[in-house]
C-alpha cells in the first residue's frame, strides 16, 4: 500500500511540475457527487461520473477535488454516516473510488473527502447499540444526560451552520435519557471524552489515507465539543493531526470553522487549513456595494493574524459552498460574478470552487436548490443527474459546459484563464500581499510579490468606469499580464477599468 501511494504521489508531482501553483496552495473544486455526473444513466451522479470528468477539471486548471460525503447514509446529502469504511451504493463501489484516486493522481489531481466525525447517523450501528443496550460499550460513544441534569433542552440561539435550537433529544418514549445533538436529532454527537471513540476515528482516518486520499475536509470542526468547551475542540484537532501525519506527513486537514477569523485562527495548529468565511462575505459585499477599497487591507490583516499563530497554514478561500446561496444568485449579474472570481483567484489563499460556479449555476435555499445537477451539454444531456425537481438550473437559464467551452468570452473560459494565470504566476500563487487602498474607493487593488516577481492587481467593483493615473511608485508595472476584456487598458501610467472589470500588471525586472 505504501509503495502504491509513493507511486501515486510521484505521478502527481510530475504532472504538476510545470506550474508555479503547487497543491495544497492551488485551486480545489468541490463536488456533490450525487449531482455532478451520472455515468450509468440511473439518474444519480456517481464516482465513475467524476472519473469521466477528470480531464475537464484538469483543463480547468484545478489540482484537487473535494468530494462531499461518499459514505452510506439515509439522507440525500450524506452528512449522517452509517458506515465510515464503505461507499454509498448509489455512488458506486470501493473499486470505483480506488479507480478515481488512481486516475486523479495520474493527472496531478489530489483527492480530499468529507470526513463527518462530529456526529453519526441515528441509524449508525454504534448508536443503535447504545440505545438498545444502555450498559453496553457503545453507550459511552455518545453524550447522555437525564432530564434533571439538563438546564435547558434548547440553545439560546442557533449558529451560522445550523437553524437547530433543540440540542437534547429523547432516545425513546419509555426512557428518561436524552442524547446531545448539535444539528438534528438524526445526527447524535459523538463523545470525544471517550478514548475508544478517538481510537475509532483515528483508525477511520488512517483507513482512507492508506487508500490514497490526500486530505480531509472536516465538517463542523468547531463542534467536536459544545461551545463552552472550545479549548477541548482545539486540542482534539492537534491530536488528530498528529495521528494522521503518522500515516501521511503531507495530509491536508481543512476545517469548516464557520466563524470570524479572530476565532477561527486558534484552530490552525491542528487544522492546517480553515475556510475563510470572512473573506467570502467581504468579496460579495464589495460587489453589492460598489466599494472595494478596504477589502485587501482586511484580508492582509487576517493573514497577519494567522501568521501570528503559525507560519504553516493554508488559507482556504472561497465565494460560496454547498450551505450557501450560489454566487450568481447573490450577485444577480454575470459581470459582477466575473469580478468576484477574479478577486478570489488573485488574492492570497488556496481557492475552493463550488461545482457549477464556473458556469454561473444559480440557486437559493432551501439546500436542495443550491445542490442542483451540473449542466454538461444541451438537452438531451447524457451526463446530467436527475435528482429531483430543478428550480433554477435549466438549460434555458444557464449555459451548459459544452456551450461555454465553445465561446471564448464565456464565464467558464473566464474562470479557466484566471486559474491558469494563477497556476503559472508565482506572485499570484504564493506571493505576499501589499494592499493599495488610496487609488479609488471602487477599486480592490493590491500588489503581490514572490522573489523577484511583482504584480499589481486592480478590480473595479462598481458599475462605473474608473480611470487611474498611477503614482510614481507604481509606474514600473507596465506589462499587461491579464485583463478581463479588450476594453480594459493599462498604458503608461494610466489604467482604464470599465464597470466590473479587472487587470493584472507585472513590473519590469529590476
Amino acid at each position: 500500500m505504501k509503495r502504491l501511494r509513493t507511486l501515486q504521489l510521484l505521478l502527481a508531482a510530475l504532472a504538476s511540475s510545470a506550474v508555479a501553483g503547487e497543491w495544497p496552495h492551488a485551486v480545489t473544486y468541490e463536488i456533490f457527487v450525487r449531482a455532478f455526473a451520472d455515468s450509468n444513466k440511473d439518474g444519480t451522479g456517481d464516482l465513475r461520473g467524476v472519473t469521466e470528468k477528470l480531464d475537464y477539471l484538469k483543463d480547468l486548471g484545478v489540482q484537487a477535488i473535494w468530494l462531499m460525503p461518499i459514505h452510506p447514509s439515509p439522507s440525500y446529502h450524506k452528512y449522517d454516516v452509517t458506515d465510515y469504511r464503505e461507499i454509498h451504493p448509489e455512488y458506486g463501489t470501493m473499486k470505483d473510488f480506488e479507480t478515481l484516486i488512481a486516475e486523479a493522481h495520474r493527472r496531478g489531481i489530489r483527492i480530499i473527502i468529507d470526513l463527518v466525525i462530529n456526529h453519526t447517523s441515528r441509524q449508525h450501528p454504534w448508536f443503535e447499540a447504545a440505545v438498545t443496550d444502555p450498559s453496553g460499550p457503545y453507550r459511552d460513544y455518545y453524550v447522555w444526560r437525564h432530564a434533571d441534569e439538563i438546564d435547558s433542552m434548547t440553545a439560546s440561539s442557533a449558529g451560522p451552520d445550523t437553524d437547530n435550537l433543540r440540542r437534547w433529544h429523547e432516545a425513546g418514549k419509555d426512557t428518561d435519557s436524552f442524547y446531545y445533538a448539535y444539528f438534528t436529532g438524526g445526527m447524535p454527537d459523538l463523545n470525544f471524552d471517550n478514548p475508544e471513540v478517538r481510537r475509532e476515528i483515528y483508525d477511520i482516518g488512517r483507513f482512507w489515507l492508506e487508500k490514497g486520499v490526500d486530505g480531509f475536509r472536516l465538517d463542523a470542526a468547531m463542534h467536536i465539543y459544545p461551545d463552552e468547551r472550545e479549548d477541548d475542540s482545539v486540542a482534539f484537532w492537534k491530536e488528530f493531526r498528529r495521528e494522521m501525519e503518522k500515516t501521511n506527513p503531507d495530509v491536508l486537514l481543512v476545517g469548516e470553522v464557520w466563524t470570524e477569523g479572530d476565532r477561527a485562527k486558534k484552530y490552525l495548529p491542528g487544522l492546517k487549513s480553515v475556510f475563510n468565511f470572512e473573506l467570502a462575505g467581504s468579496i460579495l459585499d464589495a460587489l453589492r456595494s460598489g466599494r472595494g477599497d478596504g477589502l485587501a487591507a482586511r484580508h492582509a490583516d487576517l493573514q497577519r493574524k494567522y501568521h501570528g499563530v503559525t507560519g504553516d497554514f493554508v488559507d482556504a478561500t472561497f465565494l460560496s459552498n454547498h450551505d450557501q446561496n450560489r454566487v450568481m444568485s447573490v450577485l444577480d449579474d454575470e459581470d459582477r460574478a466575473r469580478v468576484a472570481a477574479a478577486i478570489l483567484l488573485t488574492l492570497p489563499g488556496s481557492p475552493y470552487l463550488y461545482y457549477g460556479e464556473e458556469i454561473g449555476m444559480l440557486g437559493t435555499k432551501p439546500d436542495h436548490f443550491i445542490r442542483e445537477p451540473m449542466l454538461w451539454q444541451k438537452q438531451p444531456d447524457p451526463w446530467r443527474a436527475q435528482t429531483g425537481r430543478v428550480r433554477f438550473n435549466k438549460s434555458s437559464a444557464v449555459r451548459p459546459v459544452q456551450q461555454q467551452l465553445e465561446n471564448p468570452s464565456s464565464l467558464l473560459n473566464h474562470y479557466r484563464s484566471l486559474i491558469h494565470l494563477r497556476n503559472k504566476t508565482a506572485a499570484l500563487n504564493r506571493g505576499d500581499l501589499q494592499p493599495v487602498g488610496d487609488l479609488h474607493p471602487s477599486l480592490v487593488a493590491f500588489i503581490r510579490r514572490q522573489d523577484n516577481e511583482r504584480v499589481l492587481v486592480a478590480h473595479n467593483v462598481s458599475g462605473k468606469r474608473v480611470v487611474i493615473d498611477l503614482p510614481e511608485t507604481f509606474k514600473g508595472f507596465t506589462e499587461v499580464l491579464w485583463k478581463s476584456s479588450d476594453r480594459v487598458a493599462g498604458k503608461g501610467a494610466t489604467i482604464t477599468l470599465p464597470a466590473h472589470s479587472s487587470i493584472v500588471l507585472r513590473a519590469r525586472a529590476s
